[in-house]
């Protein structure tokens, strides 16, 4: 669904690419990792990007063996998932992210090259399919998201918010179950139905 900022829109476009084995492996890691840095964050109640960075980002590259992007893409989708959770006023257990989905960077964490992603490590997808209608539009942040061996990289868009629609004409329309009657400020027709005919 679309979000709204001033003068712009975000879009997700999916993209569908082939499920390769590395990429499968990858996002099983750096599942594994966010939801260790999820529950890192939340024990020791850090609240910032720069306090995460310091606690977790050596602890990700060396036990998880994720690259240098991909490790400040997982504790940033930690510390969002552990907000969304403080924030909870029903929140129950610790949040675990059990579904395999991956934060990307565009440039840096992956592009789109050749009929192909490629994630950074030299992971190599082929592109399957996508809606071609925002090509002009530049990448953004990404998704991976891989579900019943499918897998699929939503591409965040920001396209220009198109101007408002202004109708040359309006007309009202009411149905009833004798008649119909339509027109405008200057008109008022009535149409007949056949109920009355239909009764008989």
């Amino acid at each position: 669904m679309p979000a709204g900022v001033e003068g712009a829109l975000t879009l997700s476009i999916g993209m569908r690419v082939s499920p390769e084995p590395s990429g499968i492996e990858l996002l099983r890691r750096y599942n594994v990792a966010l939801n260790y840095a999820i529950n890192r964050i939340l024990s020791l109640n850090l609240k910032t990007i720069k306090d995460v960075h310091r606690v977790l980002y050596r602890e990700l590259r060396e036990w998880f063996g994720l690259s240098s992007r991909i490790a400040i893409d997982c504790y940033r989708d930690a510390l969002a998932n552990a907000k969304a959770w403080r924030r909870n006023p029903h929140k129950g257990k610790r949040p675990r992210v059990k579904k395999l989905s991956m934060l990307l960077h565009q440039g840096s964490g992956y592009r789109i090259e050749d009929g192909y992603v490629e994630i950074i490590g030299g992971i190599r997808m082929k592109i399957i399919g996508w809606d071609r209608r925002y090509d002009q539009y530049e990448n953004r942040e990404a998704r991976l998201v891989c579900r019943e061996g499918e897998m699929v990289l939503w591409i965040s868009k920001r396209i220009p918010r198109p101007e408002q629609y202004k109708p040359r004409d309006a007309i009202a329309i009411d149905i009833n179950e004798r008649k119909t009657v339509y027109g405008n400020h200057e008109i008022n027709k009535d149409i007949g139905t056949a109920v009355d005919r239909a009764y008989k």
